[in-house]
């Protein structure tokens, strides 16, 4: 991506680190840059500040994996949420958009990522050993395998599935109402919803 002209030394670094951003073009980043550039002190600063305080204070919840400022994070300590239901996702931008549709209040682990072998990640990548530990430490009745609905997801699902089968604990998954090959983070609330409320057993060996 080539550099404006007529960008002093410290506007160029603003721009070069803005258009790092995904889904950040050149034009995108410049205004960005210039945004900066004509706020005020206070309001510069404050947008530093933030930026620092999520790289120093955010961290990972050691139960749920989930994203969190203390640990355990606020919903594995919630006194009011279903601890006899976890619901079982790739990202942390997926327990935000389940969050959001207000259908659901159970517990929650995050897997950090899918089973992708082109990717050169494989299940000893994710979080399924500490899920498996939760399982047989907790008094959990039901597992919502709530990855993508997409080959990889369906995989992971799958493959999730069946380490669990041998605990004797209820495995479903979410209903077919969410477009195939999408991400949950992108979903809608109420196809959420519906998917949560319509989610299917699933069996031993993957099928469902």
């Amino acid at each position: 991506m080539d550099a404006p002209r007529g960008f002093t030394e410290s506007m160029l670094r603003l721009w070069e680190e803005f258009s790092r951003m995904p889904g950040i073009g050149r034009r995108s980043a410049e205004r960005l840059a210039y945004y900066v550039l004509k706020s005020s002190k206070e309001e510069a600063l404050r947008l530093a500040q933030a930026i620092r305080d999520v790289k120093e204070k955010v961290g990972v919840c050691s139960v749920c994996f989930n994203i969190a400022e203390t640990n355990p994070c606020q919903v594995c300590t919630d006194a009011r949420r279903d601890r006899s239901t976890i619901c079982v996702v790739e990202d942390s931008r997926d327990v935000l958009a389940i969050e959001n549709t207000g259908a659901y209040h159970g517990l929650y682990h995050v897997l950090q990522g899918r089973i992708a072998p082109l990717d050169g990640l494989g299940p000893e990548n994710l979080t399924i050993a500490a899920l498996e530990k939760r399982l047989r430490e907790d008094a959990v009745k039901e597992v919502i395998l709530a990855t993508n609905p997409n080959v990889e997801g369906d995989a992971t699902a799958l493959y999730v599935a069946d380490r669990l089968a041998p605990l004797g604990i209820t495995v479903t998954r979410l209903a077919r109402g969410l477009p195939s090959g999408g991400a949950i983070e992108h979903a809608g609330p109420n196809i959420l919803s519906d998917a949560m409320a319509g989610r299917r057993a699933m069996s031993r060996g993957g099928s469902s």
